[in-house]
């Protein structure tokens, strides 16, 4: 086994651990929402009212129409939301807590071809959970990747833990591992943490164990394809998690889309921290005990959304973050001191300037320049962002330079949207 330590990134400690206890939360309602799927114009199978099955298509996708997206729950289509423009939303479903689901047949992965391993994937509708890189965007079927790369752990702040949400699914994650490894000619990368080792016991040949250790990002994907197989122009890897090679491998061996997942309710404005059993998707708020003026979070504090307290679990989150929203005033306004804390989100005052100061490389683990990235970004050359590195990172990869940067920037959405540049252009 490999071993890589990452030197360059920051743990942030925050309270609000969730306990490793389980509680089963069937929600009332679910919602699939495109918005969570970069570059997908939704095209509509379903009207408000329909019953649906889990596994039943409720949309795919204009750009690529071999990409559909599946009801979690069966039930009744309770609502298509609309917003500007006309754009969906969310499309939310009224659970009948029956979970009738559609049959797709399970199978040996291993005695099918490649062909017939994507369809499957594909009609069910757990293909959305493998994306690739460049763009993070969800992977083309038609594309052969260099490699596929899975990340067993995850450093982000009051993270889940990986190893407790598959605990006892050891069999569905060996089975998708054998499906990753007929999806490419190259290695399928299963990325562990220097703490808790992984036993893979499977019969594929091109299965490469990792293990990683050191601060945040270690976890990210972004970090470990820097590491072991950086990308150039014109290459494509694809990832995914390992909650989803868990739901892979349920599909071939029951035939059925299993929306089920583990997640962590975190973070220290909430009363409740522990881990629910509940499904992609869901409407938590009967089981959020959350204080006043709280800022509720799918995902983890540097890269989650917000959502509303009636809000939905985003597709590829796993956790709920809640904190004190941190909109008070305090005393003496930015000539406050500050010894050993960093600062928060707040201006407090106008735009600031955008300052070089240093202090992004000591945090930035990727072997490319972070500063000139970025402003190559701001202005859009797109040959300065090729020459760069801009097809190794994501938005998330700049995370800890958004939270130590002075100017306040938001460095997440200029990479994003440096990306979603030039993806349109060169595509």
């Amino acid at each position: 086994m490999d071993k890589i330590k990452i030197r360059k990134g920051w743990d942030i400690h925050l309270k609000g651990e969730a306990t490793k206890q389980t509680e089963s939360f069937e929600p009332s309602l679910c919602a699939v929402k495109p918005t969570d799927f970069i570059g997908v114009l939704p095209k509509m199978h379903v009207a408000e009212g329909d019953e649906v099955k889990t596994g039943s298509v409720l949309f795919h996708d204009k750009n690529n129409e071999k990409v559909v997206f599946t009801s979690p729950v069966s039930g009744k289509v309770k609502a298509i939301v609309r917003g500007e423009k006309r754009a969906i939303l969310r499309v939310v479903i009224e659970s009948d807590g029956k979970n009738d689901s559609i049959d797709f047949a399970a199978a040996n992965p291993l005695d099918l071809s490649r062909n017939k391993l994507i369809d499957k994937m594909l009609q069910s509708g757990v293909w959305p959970m493998m994306r690739q890189r460049p763009y993070a965007t969800i992977a083309n079927p038609d594309d052969k990747p260099k490699h596929i790369f899975v990340s067993m752990f995850d450093t982000a702040p009051l993270a889940p833990d990986c190893g407790f949400i598959i605990e006892n699914q050891y069999d569905a994650l060996i089975e998708g591992i054998n499906v990753l490894s007929k999806l490419t000619e190259g290695n399928v990368y299963i990325n562990v943490c220097k703490d808790v080792p992984w036993r893979v016991s499977t019969d594929a040949k091109n299965v490469v164990i990792t293990e990683f250790s050191g601060p945040h990002p270690a976890g990210n994907v972004g970090t470990q394809i820097n590491a072991l197989s950086p990308i150039n122009k014109g290459e494509v890897v694809w990832y995914c998690y390992p909650r989803d090679v868990v739901t892979i491998g349920k599909l071939f061996l029951t035939g059925r889309y299993d929306s089920s997942r583990i997640i962590a309710t975190t973070g220290s404005a909430v009363h409740n921290r522990h881990y629910y059993q509940t499904r992609i998707g869901a409407c938590l708020t009967p089981v959020l005990e959350t204080e006043d003026n709280s800022r509720i979070i799918s995902g983890n504090v540097l890269t989650g959304s917000n959502i509303t307290n009636d809000g939905f679990l985003g597709f590829y989150d796993n956790q709920i973050t809640v904190i004190p929203e941190g909109n008070k005033h305090k005393l003496f306004g930015w000539l406050r001191p500050v010894f050993k804390r960093f600062t928060d989100t707040n201006t407090n005052g106008d735009t600031r300037p955008y300052i070089m100061t240093g202090q992004f490389e000591k945090v930035f683990p990727f072997d490319i320049y972070p500063m000139q990235l970025i402003k190559a970004c701001l202005i859009k050359d797109i040959d300065q962002m090729e020459e760069l590195g801009i097809y190794e990172v994501d938005a998330e990869d700049f995370a800890l330079c958004e939270v130590i940067d002075p100017s306040k920037t938001p460095i997440q959405q200029i990479i994003r949207e440096g990306l979603e540049f030039i993806r349109k252009e060169t595509n």
